[in-house]
């Protein structure tokens, strides 16, 4: 099973009155499993940034400027998505944006039931709160002191840990082969290869001489034809 945990920054709050997105990330599990993969890319918003939004993720005109327009990247991005289960925080906030800009641009909207929201999975395993990503971050251990401002690859980054948690804290897929080896296939999917694993002696019977004695007794009673002669240790055979 392939999902995606994705993260957005915008100017504002507002898709549908001209606010735009500024920043995409976005992480790949298989299988709930961190794959390596992402996706991570800037835009250009084409519209100046609001102060309020800046103080929330850091994104200036300036930095922007440069950086590719929407109608520019929406391939990689929907490549990058295709076919995987999506997953993000508040999810309706990220998605109304994708989808407003992929209206702009004429791309099919992203249905809802190809969505994931953990703040709804947040809110009904944990109904007193809080449940923010900051919140559910310390809940659960997470370490955050890497992140200084909003961003959509390290929130994603972030993200992917607290979903894994509210789905059982990895036990979905459990591996109980402590020493086998991960390999990536082709398409990025992990690959576990178990070490072949042999006692370096054989195990003893646990049985008693008396019930040894009774066992090769009964045996004799079959006749030399009976199959069980075979597995008989060689002296008993021969008495």
């Amino acid at each position: 099973m392939r999902e995606i945990v994705f993260d957005t920054e915008t100017t504002g709050l507002e898709p549908l009155k001209g606010d735009r997105l500024v920043e995409i990330g976005a992480v790949e599990l298989f299988n709930h499993l961190p794959t390596g993969r992402d996706f991570h890319i800037y835009i250009n918003p084409e519209r100046s940034m609001p102060v309020e939004a800046f103080r929330v993720h850091g994104l200036s005109d300036e930095f922007l400027a440069d950086k590719p327009v929407f109608s520019a990247v929406v391939d990689d991005f929907i490549a990058f998505i295709e076919g995987a289960t999506l997953i993000a925080h508040n999810a309706s906030f990220d998605i109304g944006f994708i989808n407003a800009e992929f209206a702009r641009l004429g791309k099919p909207p992203i249905p809802p039931d190809r969505v994931i929201d953990t703040l709804v999975l947040a809110r009904r395993k944990h109904p007193m709160g809080p449940n923010s990503l900051d919140a559910l971050c310390s809940r659960y251990g997470i370490d955050t002191s890497k992140r200084t401002v909003h961003g959509g690859l390290i929130d994603s980054v972030l993200l992917a840990d607290v979903y894994l948690e509210l789905i059982g804290g990895r036990q979905p897929d459990l591996i109980l082969m402590p020493d086998a080896a991960a390999e990536v296939s082709d398409d990025g999917a992990p690959i576990l290869v178990a070490p072949t694993q042999q006692r370096p002696e054989p195990r003893p019977f646990r049985v008693t001489a008396e019930e040894q004695a009774a066992h090769q007794a009964f045996i004799g009673k079959m006749g030399d034809s009976a199959l069980w002669k075979a597995y008989l240790p060689e002296e008993a055979g021969e008495a």
